[in-house]
């Protein structure tokens, strides 16, 4: 059973998006403001949030970067306000997708199916892509038939990104989810430059990466390649 919480105030439309989003395997949970939907997340798992940004007790974009804390649980927000910062702000609070009211519920349904199949895809612990294998749960990776040795940190890195191959992680949620406790992490700088190594080690031409590309302002992604 997937379970989705839906976190929106206005109630005809969170009652429009539970009935749009309805299916046999799918179970519904709605909340109207962040203290509510704080209580269920402690009691309850969720496949998938929906999540409104301005509720009526507090930001949605702060309790995403409390979510993000503890969990990878997808999110999408939704908003009035369509401005590009808007965009980035919930981006780089954790959101994976961001859709603006008023919106088509079709348009919702396709998003969510997406998010959805990528979550069930991400269970995988081996990649094969081009000519490289990543095999996480063995730690070897090679690429043409060739070992490639990365650090634990290049590890967690390389496996962020190609569980979210074509979409953009954020700068702030690959530094989270690195370096869990902070202990590694030195300065601002730590992503960069281990960004730096593990080009080294993948891209023919680490100055003109083609798999690890820089997203500017934002952070870093897998790229699909045409």
């Amino acid at each position: 059973m997937i379970n989705i919480l839906i976190i929106e105030d206005d109630i005809s439309l969170s009652n429009g998006i539970a009935l749009t989003l309805k299916d046999v395997d799918r179970e519904f949970h709605q909340c109207y403001d962040i203290s509510s939907a704080k209580e269920i997340l402690q009691e309850k798992s969720f496949d998938l949030l929906i999540l409104d940004i301005n509720l009526p007790d507090g930001s949605g974009i702060e309790l995403c970067k409390d979510i993000r804390l503890t969990s990878d649980t997808p999110i999408i927000f939704l908003t009035a306000n369509d401005t590009e910062i808007d965009m980035v702000s919930g981006l780089e609070a954790g959101g994976d997708d961001y859709i603006s009211k008023p919106f088509s519920l079709a348009v919702l349904r396709a998003r969510v199916n997406a998010i959805l199949r990528r979550k069930a895809n991400s269970e995988k612990s081996v990649y094969t892509i081009d000519d490289f294998t990543f095999d996480f749960e063995k730690m070897i990776f090679t690429k043409k038939g060739e070992y490639i040795e990365l650090s634990k940190t290049e590890q967690k890195l390389l496996y962020i990104l190609v569980n979210n191959i074509g979409r953009t992680v954020t700068r702030e949620r690959l530094s989270e989810s690195i370096w869990i406790d902070g202990t590694d992490y030195v300065d601002e700088n730590a992503l960069s430059v281990t960004v730096r190594r593990l080009r080294s080690k993948i891209e023919d031409n680490p100055s003109k990466p083609i798999y690890i590309t820089t997203v500017f302002g934002i952070g870093y992604s897998w790229a699909v390649k045409r």
